[in-house]
Order: structure tokens, then sequence, then C-alpha cells
């Protein structure tokens, strides 16, 4: 039996969009000069290694509420409350999929669902998930947050994946905007796969 081809390696820009409506609870408005993008590639070293690479750029954060650095960042639930950058991450035609979670503190958390909100169990395979978070620009109004972190072997075995990137910001007067790469229904909903536009 001949070799499976690998996967071509992919290095894929994006640029994340407020969500400005729905039926439920609406979320805060949307800082006026923020913006969200970045860069997210699947590096493929054959067999069942895979790494992920995941950089975000905000700048205009000027009205956002950032978490403060702790002493030593750790593993938490809960990171969504306040701002938290995210990737859903899931293999085309399988329900099982893979959160990320981020926060600039450098608090971190990883989960696997079994399908569409279900499920929800934290990913054994990472004790810690170590990233960078740099701010930059006038008065500090610019950040970026670095990830390289090898993907569970599960995701790493799959063929072509299907991410989502998203992001929540919170205001400083508390209010919450939710950010994603499309938000196809008439909520903020993060794990919907058809907002998950890029494929690795």
């Amino acid at each position: 039996m001949d070799p499976q081809p690998e996967a071509p390696e992919a290095c894929q820009p994006f640029r994340l969009v407020p969500f400005v409506g729905g039926a439920g609870a609406l979320p805060g408005p949307a800082p006026g000069d923020l913006a969200i993008g970045g860069r997210l590639a699947i590096r493929r070293s054959g067999g069942s290694a895979a790494l992920l690479q995941l950089e975000f750029e905000l700048c205009g954060l000027a009205g956002v509420r950032l978490p403060p650095a702790g002493e030593r960042p750790r593993r938490r639930d809960g990171l969504w409350q306040h701002t938290c950058l995210e990737a859903f991450i899931g293999a085309v035609g399988q329900t099982p999929y893979w959160e990320v979670n981020l926060a600039p503190s450098g608090d971190w958390n990883v989960y696997r669902l079994s399908d569409y909100r279900q499920g929800l169990e934290v990913e054994p395979c990472f004790t810690e998930l170590p990233f960078t978070v740099t701010r930059s620009g006038a008065a500090g109004l610019g950040l970026t947050l670095r990830l390289t972190c090898p993907l569970p072997r599960e995701l790493a075995a799959a063929g072509a994946l299907q991410v989502g990137v998203t992001a929540v910001i919170e205001a400083e007067d508390g209010g919450l905007s939710y950010w994603a790469l499309h938000h196809p229904g008439p909520d903020a909903d993060f794990h919907d796969r058809r907002g998950w536009l890029l494929r690795c």
C-alpha cells in the first residue's frame, strides 16, 4: 500500500468580525477602534504528529479590559467570561472537536467535546500550554499572542481539519462582545461549525 501523501502546510491569515444582532440577550457594543486578526497554520510532520501555530493580533485596545498577568499562568475554567482568544478545531466529517482558550493573562484551557456542545471534558494530553503575549504600539494599545503546540493525536491523525477562530472581548464597563470569522446564526455561537471557515 502506498503511503498517504502529507497534507500541505497552510498558513492562513484571518480577520474577526463582531456579532451585532440576535434574538436573545445582546452582547455589549464592540470597542469602536478594535481590530482583531492573525494567522493560523497546521504543520504536519508525517505520521500522527502535527503542530498548531496560532497568532492573534489586536490593535485599538482603548476601552478593552485585559485580565492582569498572573505570577504563574495555569489551566482555568471560565476564561470566556472575560477577554479570551479562542480556537475551535475538528476533523471534517467527524463530530468530536476541541476548544482552545487563551487569556492575555497567560491562563489557558483545552477542552474536548464529543459533539455540538456535548460531552465537554478537559483534554488530558495538555498539562501546560505556554504562549507569548506582547504589548505594543502607542500607550500599549496593541497586543500579539502567539501559540505553538502539538495537536491532540486524534486531530493530528485526521485528514482535513475545520477551524474556527474567535474572541470574547470585555469592555471596561464589563460588557462583552463576541468576535468570529463569521456569525452564521441569530446568536453568537462559536460552536456552530458553519462559522469555522478555515480549512487545514
